[in-house]
């Protein structure tokens, strides 16, 4: 909890501060990475920093911690933070790299707040800043702890046991231990990172869902190759590192270096109704789940929504059929873009995702996985629909500016 003097300037100057944060953020990064180039090619996402996403994401995190510290709502804090120390445990992240941060952060901010950084501004926003740090390394901590590893030894090598097809631009790999040794279980819906040393000698790393059953033989992750793209307006999406490479250049017998799984989009240990939504690649979590579910020999009422661009584009497409087959009470709505020469009929129909018909009963939990404006379009749908908020779970792949968004 901030002090009271730190409360009262934090009020006075967040309106200030948050105006000028992305502003901010984005020198931060500047500034960090002159000092430690090596933040920048191997630890961090160079695709999101182009882009400018995760820069908008830290900015909204501070913002948003600090607006919770003047108008409490605890599960608002715990939900952008632990989505925040689950990432950082999947990269391995330590106390002391938060004093870097620490750095640079406030430099950033004095150089563009110029005299409006009084000594007592700066003492408020420091408090902010270390009361955000160390609830996160007392979380990742908790983390580290629960699957086993000493703090950020998180890393380890796995075989590529087979290679497959899902789709024309997706490949699965599943992965099995080195040496033997049986693998960490995980949770359904969980991920962990891949860590790959591209051409130009930078280590990147990309996290991708458990698209399998929890199992302590082998992992499975879903690769989608992506290419660059130009917007409307002439902004360029960069290609995908790390997928593409993966996509390009793993087959059956190499060794990859991948992490511990990590990530807090996990079934609930209780009977509620279930609905999964996904879009594209967000069906990779929604796999796992199922996989399990199946496995489990689940007999609640679930329902499995998705929307791809076509049928051929749709990654596990008759794995997903047969796995919702499997579940007794389980019904499967699709929406394609294009159906090519088939025909709307049943559940299959052409467009976009619309939960208009779909009836969702009361007390469902709801899973969604997908591009950002898909999921927040889900989840309006299903608050029109009277789905609780703390019933709407969601995981997004790559900077998340959900959790810090207004409420």
């Amino acid at each position: 909890m901030l002090s009271p003097t730190a409360t009262e300037m934090i009020r006075a100057t967040l309106p200030a501060v948050g105006a000028a944060i992305e502003d901010i953020t984005t020198l931060f990064y500047r500034k960090m990475f002159a000092a430690h180039p090596e933040l920048e090619r191997d630890l961090f996402n160079r695709g999101n920093q182009k882009q400018g996403g995760q820069q908008k994401a830290l900015a909204g995190a501070i913002a948003a911690f600090a607006a919770l510290q003047l108008e409490p709502d605890q599960a608002r804090v715990d939900l952008i933070l632990s989505r925040i120390a689950n990432k950082h445990a999947s990269l391995g992240i330590e106390p002391a790299q938060y004093a870097i941060v620490h750095t640079h952060l406030f430099e950033a901010i004095v150089e563009v707040l110029g005299d409006a950084v009084t000594p007592e501004v700066a003492a408020a926003w420091d408090e902010v800043y270390w009361l955000m740090a160390q609830t996160l390394i007392s979380m990742e901590a908790g983390l580290y702890q629960a699957a086993g590893v000493a703090v950020g030894d998180v890393w380890r090598q796995v075989r590529v046991r087979d290679r497959r097809h899902e789709s024309a631009d997706t490949v699965s790999f599943v992965l099995t231990s080195a040496d033997g040794a049986p693998l960490p279980s995980f949770a359904p819906g969980q991920y962990l990172s891949v860590g790959v040393h591209l051409p130009d000698g930078a280590r990147q790393i990309r996290q991708y869902s458990l698209s399998s059953a929890p199992s302590r033989d082998d992992w499975r992750i879903t690769v989608k190759r992506v290419d660059a793209r130009i917007l409307a307006g002439g902004s360029v999406i960069p290609a995908g590192e790390v997928s593409n490479f993966l996509f390009h250049n793993v087959f059956e017998g190499d060794m990859l270096n991948v992490t511990t799984p990590f990530g807090d989009l996990v079934l609930q240990d209780d009977d509620a109704p279930l609905l999964l939504v996904s879009a594209g690649i967000g069906c990779t979590p929604m796999m796992g789940m199922l996989s399990h579910l199946a496995e489990t020999d689940d007999s609640r009422p679930i329902t499995v929504l998705h929307a791809d661009r076509s049928p051929s584009n749709h990654a596990h497409r008759a794995e997903l059929t047969e796995l919702v087959e499997r579940l007794p009470f389980a019904v499967m709505h699709r929406w394609y873009e294009d159906l090519g020469v088939r025909r709307p009929e049943g559940s299959l129909r052409e467009g976009r995702a619309d939960l208009g018909e779909i009836t969702i009963a009361p007390g469902t939990r709801a899973y969604l996985c997908g591009p950002l404006p898909f999921m927040l379009g889900m989840r309006e749908a299903l608050l029109a629909k009277d789905v609780a908020p703390e019933n709407i779970h969601y995981e997004v792949f790559g900077p998340d500016s959900w959790a810090a968004a207004p409420a």
